[in-house]
């Protein structure tokens, strides 16, 4: 059951947000159980490996090359690199490594190619591999998937009324449409929102709505709180309290039973109990690592130990679906016959000069 039948409006949703706390967990903890090991939890790694720099305008985000943060902007990271990070998180108990890059849109440049090639890369590590790029049309997010993605991450972020308080540099629409791509593709979609902004509880539940009116809702749906960032729109806002999230976890789970609830940013802010109160309700995944992106987050030893309090187990990969299968990537194996095809031209071309008398000319400093 991947929508749950009984809350088939956003009135009825909201009923359900509403519903007191402890009840509402109680019946959370229920469907969870029915259709989740309740005490697998997967510990995912997130890494950024383009940072800072985005043209975009969103509110809460640091990375926005038009606000002043503490955020230093930084190119895309060598393939080595990432495969580097993904070894260390799958070492440190990661089953899947998420790449985030400060995009607005996907361009097919050989940053794109070098972004195919660390998906095909970490994917023959056995790990999950999620990206999350900005938007994507349908040739990008077929290339992914044929590079062994096993998921793309597009936040709603927040209702579509309320969407437009926060960004105005894309539309609702464009987010709709960007998954709807991936979903063409046949990658799985892992999609969610923040909360604390300064929207309103329905505005909550309209989140929630917009993913019910989908004919196959996200896999998975990570739950945020909001890091305020000096220097961002919303560095006043205050922060939520530690029952606003496992009200949202809870009502995610109620009204998606099969889908990953994720309990994402904003667990710098959370204690153990809060977090364990979220498992119950049925998160079902962290992100574990010292960063989230460019905000902080409890580190690998914190959350092992947090895991042996409470009896969790680290979620395997590929659980949930079929590990990818990577294939070779035309356009990439087409840019290296041709680099591959330069590089012998121009060592004949050297070799011939030398033949025929050629000297380098010399240069005396004094």
């Amino acid at each position: 059951m991947k929508i749950n039948p009984d809350y088939n409006s956003q009135e009825k949703l909201l009923e359900l947000y509403n519903k007191p706390l402890l009840e509402l967990i109680f019946e959370a903890a229920k469907v969870h159980r029915q259709y989740h090991n309740p005490r697998e939890v997967q510990m995912s790694s997130l890494l950024s490996i383009k940072t800072g720099g985005c043209p975009e305008d969103c509110g809460y985000c640091p990375q926005a090359a038009r606000y002043q943060t503490d955020v230093e902007a930084h190119k895309l990271m060598s393939v080595d690199t990432v495969l580097e990070q993904a070894k260390n998180a799958k070492a440190n108990g990661s089953s899947r490594l998420c790449m985030g890059a400060a995009w607005r849109e996907v361009r097919d440049n050989k940053d794109f190619d070098s972004v195919v090639e660390m998906v095909q890369a970490v994917n023959d590590l056995d790990m999950e591999v999620c990206c999350t790029l900005g938007m994507l049309n349908e040739n990008q997010a077929q290339r992914l998937k044929n590079a062994g993605l096993f998921a793309y991450n597009h936040n709603l972020d927040s209702s579509r009324e309320f969407y437009g308080d926060v960004i105005s540099t894309r539309e609702y629409e464009d987010r709709l449409n960007t998954i709807d791509n991936a979903r063409k593709a046949g990658i799985t979609v892992c999609s969610g929102g923040i909360i604390g902004m300064g929207e309103a509880i329905e505005d909550r539940v309209g989140l929630l709505w917009s993913y019910m009116q989908m004919e196959n809702p996200p896999e998975s749906i990570p739950i945020n709180a909001l890091v305020a960032v000096e220097g961002t729109p919303l560095e006043d806002q205050k922060p939520i309290e530690q029952w606003e999230m496992i009200r949202m976890v809870a009502t995610t789970r109620i009204a998606f039973p099969e889908s990953v609830v994720r309990l994402s940013a904003g667990r710098t802010k959370m204690s153990m109990e809060a977090q364990a109160m979220c498992f119950l309700a049925g998160a079902g995944s962290i992100f574990a690592g010292d960063k989230l992106l460019t905000t902080p987050n409890p580190d690998f030893n914190e959350d092992k130990e947090m895991f042996s309090i409470l009896g969790l187990i680290s979620k395997e990969a590929f659980a949930g679906g079929e590990k990818p299968v990577s294939l070779p990537d035309p356009l990439i194996e087409e840019r290296k016959k041709r680099e591959l095809e330069r590089e012998v031209e121009l060592k004949n071309a050297r070799e011939e000069a030398f033949k025929n008398g050629f000297e380098p000319r010399k240069i005396t400093v004094s």
